[in-house]
């Protein structure tokens, strides 16, 4: 069982139906005890950095992300799920901490002549961890599908599973051990995104 946190995010039931999609069985979850059967957990997410946070330790679950985590099974962050993964972000003079399973910050696009922000549509990937199990069958230069103005700066660069370019070249993904994320939508992203949840969910079998 795969277990699909619901803290109040808008793209819940999208990446739900795309899991299922690719032959997953989705639980949807909202408390910490829901999770303790799960071979993986998936932590989607569409607004802002705090509230992602904050909605998460209401429920009791941020600390229950940490410890899944830790136990070696499989978590996969999508978006702000993606971030939140993280130490702090700059968003709105944020004062939440991140999960901080990676170091690192979260950063606003830089503004530029031409550049629209957030980046909402279609980019490429460049993949620069050929190894990385969540890209099997996925080439470099592939479309994937973005909305944000946010973006994680890894302190470690060996994490970085992938590189994308929106007027600075910024990580896209990040795979370390048991932990992948992404900060593009693999629900949103066709047959591309498609391929990439089903490696995740055969990685849980």
């Amino acid at each position: 069982m795969i277990a699909l946190i619901d803290y109040g995010s808008g793209n819940l039931r999208s990446v739900e139906k795309a899991l299922r999609k690719v032959g997953a069985d989705v639980r949807v979850i909202t408390q910490p005890a829901e999770i303790d059967g799960a071979r993986a957990v998936v932590l989607p997410g569409v607004g802002a950095f705090d509230d992602c946070i904050n909605a998460l330790r209401r429920q009791e679950l941020l600390e229950a992300c940490r410890k899944f985590i830790q136990s070696g099974r499989f978590f996969l962050g999508i978006c702000v799920g993606y971030q939140a993964l993280f130490s702090r972000s700059e968003e709105f003079n944020s004062c939440a901490a991140g999960l901080g399973i990676f170091g690192g910050n979260v950063v606003r696009f830089k503004e530029q002549p031409g550049l629209k922000i957030p980046q909402i549509g279609w980019n490429q990937l460049a993949v620069v961890k050929p190894g990385c199990p969540l890209f099997r069958g996925i080439p470099s230069g592939s479309y994937v599908y973005f909305v944000h103005s946010f973006f994680p700066k890894p302190e470690d660069a060996a994490i970085i599973a992938t590189t994308t370019n929106y007027g600075e070249t910024f990580a896209s993904s990040v795979w370390r051990n048991n932990v992948f994320a992404t900060q593009f939508h693999p629900e949103k992203s066709q047959t591309v995104g498609l391929q990439l949840l089903k490696n995740f969910v055969e990685l849980t079998r």
